[in-house]
C-alpha cells in the first residue's frame, strides 16, 4: 500500500473534494441507515458527509497520509468521524459491527486472492442484514488506464456465500481527471 500513501503527497485522481454522487443518492433515498463503515475512505469526503447527516461513521484507509487529511477535515468542519489507519483485509481488528459498509474504489484494487480475504473481513464487521454498497471500475470502462476492471459475475462470485447480491447496476465513479466519470458498477449486497 506504499503507492497509495505516496499518492496522497498530492491529490490522487479519486480524491474529488466532495462525496461521490452515488453516495448522495443512496443517502437521499434512505438506503443508508444506522452506523456506517467507509472502507478505503481516503481523505474522508463520503464519511464526513454521512456523519453530517447524522450517522455514526468510521472511516478506514491503509494510507496514514489520507487518514491525517481526513482527520484535519473533520476538525475544520466540526464533524465527528472516527478515522483510523487500518488494513481492510483485517477488519476484525475493529472489534465491532456496522449497519452499512460503503466502498468507493477499494474492491477493484484487490487481487483475486485478496478479494476472498476482503469479503471474509467484511463478514466480520457486518451483522445479519447489514448492507454493503460498492462502487468499482466496470468492465464497460474502455481502455486499460487505472485499476483492473470488474465484471458483474466477479462481484457475484465474491459474495456467493453468506451474502445476498440484491443489485449490480451501472453507475458513474467520479474522478478529478475531467468531466467524464468512469464507468462503474454500484453493487448492493446484504449480509445473510
Amino acid at each position: 500500500m506504499k503507492g497509495f500513501n505516496a499518492a496522497y503527497l498530492g491529490v490522487p485522481p479519486w480524491d474529488i473534494g466532495r462525496p461521490q454522487a452515488e453516495i448522495l443518492k443512496l443517502q437521499q433515498s434512505g438506503a443508508l441507515k444506522g452506523s456506517v463503515l467507509d472502507c478505503g475512505c481516503g481523505t474522508g469526503e463520503n464519511a464526513l458527509y454521512l456523519a453530517a447527516q447524522g450517522h455514526e461513521v468510521w472511516g478506514i484507509d491503509a494510507s496514514p497520509r489520507a487518514i491525517r487529511k481526513a482527520q484535519a477535515k473533520a476538525r475544520q468542519r466540526g464533524v465527528s468521524v472516527r478515522f483510523l489507519t487500518a488494513d481492510a483485509l483485517r477488519l476484525q481488528t475493529l472489534k465491532r459491527t456496522f449497519d452499512v459498509i460503503i466502498d468507493c474504489g477499494l474492491f477493484h484494487v484487490f487481487s483475486d486472492e485478496d478479494r476472498v480475504r476482503y469479503v471474509a473481513a467484511l463478514s466480520a464487521v457486518a451483522k445479519a442484514g447489514s448492507a454493503y454498497f460498492l462502487l468499482c471500475f466496470s468492465d464497460l470502462q474502455p481502455g486499460d488506464a487505472g485499476p483492473r476492471r470488474v465484471t458483474r459475475a466477479e462481484i457475484r462470485d465474491a459474495f456467493h456465500s453468506g451474502w445476498n447480491v440484491r443489485d449490480i447496476r451501472p453507475a458513474p465513479l467520479e474522478t478529478n481527471l475531467g468531466a467524464e466519470p468512469v464507468k462503474a458498477w454500484l453493487g448492493e449486497v446484504l449480509r445473510t
